[in-house]
């Protein structure tokens, strides 16, 4: 493996000339596929309003919120065993299986009725997206080369945001145009199919027949995640004792403290937009939009800006965590949108913290293919973290919605602990997480 000072000082190759580009197809499915994950995730969040409408039921702040977090205590109960499973699985069985079964709960929401109806649905959703970024993190160490790693990661990452951004047109409009459950069977329809053109198209970079063997051989030579690339002496690390890497321990706190705050553009963002700044059903899908679409274009132009800089010879490690502690710091500007005098200047604050925090995502889904001990670890790694960073979507929606009861529907509180929470993240990943590349081998336990 390369030393942290030849990361430094060498450069990166440019793929050959003649070489194919599969490994672009593979990343833009696998967006698609993300996408289409949070906007099922999300559907719930903007519908939910016009749900107890039609339902003439009307539930609390603090009932909705245990509704947004039932999704999480499923998803994150998950998350081990699927990080697990995606390594063992693949990514082609892994994303496959999952994306059926969150497309069946997705369709089955339309038949809730009430309080524990919404809970148990969400509940099972929980459980069948779990597998989903694991996998698709695992695939994109295998096809993309460490160069090119930052980039693959702030796209696929970036479907959980152009999901939740498009959540509020799409939905809005089958709701207008049809009704809420509309929303969901349509949903729950289109991810049956993309399920299976994943499952058609993908295969990993040596059985592919979209690449030629230029591609093969420049992904191979240069850092990609694959069996033919792990060392001989690859460390055996069992799962269990990856908990025990202090670099991986610091990836779960830093990343909690993310989502943390990242979730509340997840599930209370519309109600926001709803109740505390009065936007109607229109200006919902039009300027709620705002911090969507900066925060995947500007997670875009960052994650190809860390890669040309690693490309030219920049250490991997103070490019990753520039990006996670500027990032997370961004976020933390959120509180200000709380105070601002119009929604106009409140969009600001919000898209600024919301493309501060897709930016420091980028070094975040990078890591698990730069740490792992091995190919083998890839997936597990992702699972980790995502467990953790999970945690936080039980807890946030929550207190969020605790917090909104208590002050009478004041977001100004709300928004002063997840700035805080921003904060400590970004001292996490600047001091505990340690370099990105590979562990090394444990001391055995005495």
């Amino acid at each position: 493996m390369a030393t942290s000072s030849q990361q430094r000082t060498e450069t990166a190759p440019k793929p050959p000339a003649g070489a194919s580009r599969a490994r672009y197809m593979v990343l833009w499915i696998a967006f698609a596929g993300l996408t289409l994950n949070y906007l099922d995730r999300a559907n719930l969040a903007v519908a939910l309003p016009f749900m107890q409408d039609s339902m003439h039921i009307e539930l609390s702040h603090a009932q909705q919120g245990l509704i947004f977090g039932a999704f999480f205590w499923a998803y994150d109960g998950f998350m081990l065993l699927a990080g697990w499973f995606a390594d063992r699985a693949g990514p082609r069985r892994a994303l496959t299986f999952a994306a059926v079964w969150w497309s069946i709960f997705t369709i089955l929401t339309s038949l809730a009725r009430g309080f524990w109806s919404l809970f148990a649905v969400r509940f099972l959703l929980g459980a069948g997206e779990s597998p989903a970024y694991p996998a698709a993190t695992k695939a994109n160490s295998r096809w993309f080369p460490r160069h090119e790693r930052a980039f693959a990661a702030a796209v696929v990452d970036s479907g959980s945001r152009v999901g939740n951004t498009l959540a509020l047109p799409i939905v809005t409009g089958l709701i207008a145009l049809v009704s809420w459950h509309f929303s969901f069977i349509v949903l729950g329809v289109v991810g049956v199919i993309w399920a299976c053109v994943w499952y058609r198209f993908y295969r990993d970079p040596t059985e592919h027949p979209r690449a030629n063997d230029l591609e093969r051989e420049y992904i191979l030579a240069n850092g990609a995640r694959l069996d033919e690339t792990d060392d001989a002496d690859a460390p055996q690390v069992k799962w269990r004792s990856l908990f025990r890497y202090r670099t991986v321990r610091g990836m779960m706190l830093g990343f909690f403290c993310l989502n943390f705050v990242i979730y509340f553009f997840l599930t209370w963002f519309p109600t926001y937009l709803k109740d505390a700044r009065g936007m109607d059903l229109a200006q919902m899908g039009t300027l709620g939009m705002v911090p969507g679409i900066c925060a995947v274009l500007l997670g875009w132009l960052a994650g190809r800006l860390g890669d040309r800089a690693v490309q030219r010879g920049a250490d991997v490690t103070r490019v990753r965590k520039t990006v996670m502690v500027g990032g997370l710091l961004g976020g933390a500007v959120i509180v200000f949108a709380a105070m601002a005098t119009s929604i106009y200047l409140a969009l600001v604050f919000l898209a600024f913290s919301y493309t501060s925090l897709a930016v420091a995502a980028t070094g975040i889904w990078s890591l698990p293919g730069d740490v792992a001990p091995s190919s083998r670890h890839v997936a597990s790694i992702g699972g980790i973290q995502n467990f953790a960073s999970n945690i936080a979507g039980i807890i946030s929606p929550y207190v969020m919605g605790v917090l909104l009861d208590m002050y009478e529907g004041n977001y100004l509180p709300s928004f002063l602990v997840a700035a805080i929470i921003a904060v400590i993240g970004a001292f996490t990943y600047a001091f505990i997480v340690g370099k990105a590349e590979p562990l090394p081998p444990l001391p055995a336990r005495r």
